[in-house]
């Protein structure tokens, strides 16, 4: 793993690039251990990576009908219920960030890169991708990150594209009923439910759906 990594970091001197396990990684997460996704990764097999783009669905019902779901919100998220759906895609780009109030959990079912940064580094809705740092996650690792960590879909790190479960408090993700009137400045972030976006200007697709341009910088992409 470490001469795929250095093999990575050299095609992407740009980005601040690291394993998993890196001390860099404290402030936004963990890896978790002592749960066995073994079950949940093997209902992966049955979905697909789409040619072009990403797909992401927020709940599907064979990966909460896993053993693991029940473990997961009673030891994680404190008896909340959850919802557990998946990521695939053909992503490189950074697009985006985005945060939720409460913690997500990714499980890579293949090699990807998440690339990370902080809501803390927010100031007046804009962030600069001199905070962003990317990090290695290798296939059958599950992290958990926190609810001031922003993140986005992951990047691929070989020609087939990534696979990931996404674990996160129920109803995160959803059309938003109605869009109140903004109150702070961070309700112009409010892009669906328990969800606060902020979109790099290049991601028109984004912004013609109501998500605030808020990324200072270029559009970081992940070369492999």
């Amino acid at each position: 793993m470490g001469d795929r990594l250095r093999s990575i970091q050299q095609l992407n001197s740009e980005i601040r690039l690291h394993y998993i396990d890196d001390e860099a990684f404290r402030s936004f997460g963990k890896v978790l251990t002592g749960y066995d996704f073994s079950e949940i990764i093997a209902v992966m097999n049955n979905t697909s990576i789409p040619e072009d783009g990403n797909c992401y669905i927020a709940s599907v019902n064979e990966l909460e009908a896993t053993a693991v779901k029940e473990q997961v919100q009673s030891g994680v998220y404190g008896s909340m219920d959850i919802q557990i759906g998946y990521c695939n895609g053909m992503n490189s780009n950074l697009n985006g960030l985005e945060y939720h109030k409460g913690s997500e959990i990714n499980v890579a079912v293949t090699d990807l890169v998440l690339l990370l940064g902080s809501v803390q580094d927010i100031v007046h809705n804009q962030f600069s991708v001199k905070g962003v740092q990317g990090f290695y996650i290798p296939q059958g690792t599950a992290v958990e990150l926190y609810q001031t960590t922003l993140h986005f879909a992951p990047c691929k790190v070989s020609e087939s594209g990534f696979k990931c479960i996404v674990i996160l408090p129920k109803g995160t993700n959803e059309p938003l009923p109605h869009k109140a009137a903004d109150v702070t400045e961070e309700d112009k972030l409010l892009f669906m439910r328990n969800k606060w976006l902020l979109a790099h200007p290049e991601r028109q697709v984004l912004i013609d759906k109501g998500a605030y341009p808020g990324i200072d910088g270029p559009n970081l992409r992940v070369n492999y």
